[in-house]
């Protein structure tokens, strides 16, 4: 299900964003005003600035015969912007995100990322962080790698398949085919994974009647993880994510992907 293989950049990539997020003890002072200090270090990469109000899911508390629906609290969410739009940076008094739809290679990735880990825990010093993730979401679209006619079972590996991967059923008798696993992987992490096809409609978009696979992996940390280890936690769950994609594909998909293998 996991394989170690050599690093590639792929000329057809079908990674459409890649989100790190960092979850820590609640800093009310985020929310109590304008982030100025931390936009002032940040603002030459990410020069866009807006805020936004978020509404947490409601939670279910309590069990059967005596649950109550408690509803989340409003959060500011400050959001920073690339002048090109496709870096972000979110915080709020729980966490922030470092998040990109132009990812090449994880050095590339680490480079943004770091000088804003670095002026936000100057900034704020928090205690200590509760989760460490990052998110990859693939959409794989065998139009654009030119295998439209070719079935899920010769482009994905079977355990990312469930019953799509037997022979006996063609993908056209499935309305619903996908599944979601939490799992736990080696060196202390774990993975959120969906993996499935399905149809996107994105806001201001015509409709894509395309059937796409997703495959959308949160692999993460969870814990009293200290700052001074963020930066090595991040590197071991990439590796896992790494890994887990290797072992996802096929062959013949890998190849449709024109890979390039880096030094």
């Amino acid at each position: 299900m996991f394989f170690d293989r050599d690093r590639y950049l792929y000329r057809k990539p079908q990674l459409v964003e890649v989100v790190c997020q960092l979850d820590f003890p609640t800093i009310l002072s985020i929310s109590a005003r304008e982030p100025a200090d931390f936009q002032e270090a940040i603002r030459r990469e990410f020069p866009q600035y807006q805020r936004l109000m978020m509404q947490p899911q409601p939670k279910v508390i309590g069990g059967p015969g005596n649950f109550r629906v408690e509803e989340g609290q409003r959060m500011t969410n400050y959001q920073f912007l690339s002048a090109d739009g496709k870096w972000r940076v979110n915080l709020t008094q729980k966490f922030i995100i470092i998040a990109t739809t132009a990812y090449t290679k994880w050095e590339d990735f680490a480079a943004k990322l770091d000088p804003v880990l670095a002026q936000f825990i100057q900034i704020y010093q928090p205690a200590y962080f509760e989760r460490v993730a990052l998110r990859f979401v693939n959409i794989f679209s065998r139009k654009a790698l030119e295998l439209e006619g070719v079935p899920y079972r010769d482009l994905f590996q079977p355990a990312y398949l469930g019953l799509l991967a037997e022979d006996d059923v063609r993908e056209e008798q499935f309305s619903l085919a996908g599944q979601d696993v939490d799992l736990a992987l080696s060196g202390g992490c774990r993975v959120k994974m969906h993996a499935g096809p399905g149809m996107l409609q994105q806001a201001n978009q015509k409709k894509d009647n395309e059937v796409k696979f997703i495959l959308d992996n949160d692999v993460y940390m969870n814990g009293k993880l200290p700052v001074a280890q963020c930066a090595p936690a991040l590197q071991t769950i990439h590796l896992q994510a790494d890994r887990i994609f290797a072992g996802a594909i096929t062959e013949r998909l890998h190849e449709a992907m024109e890979p390039v293998l880096l030094d």
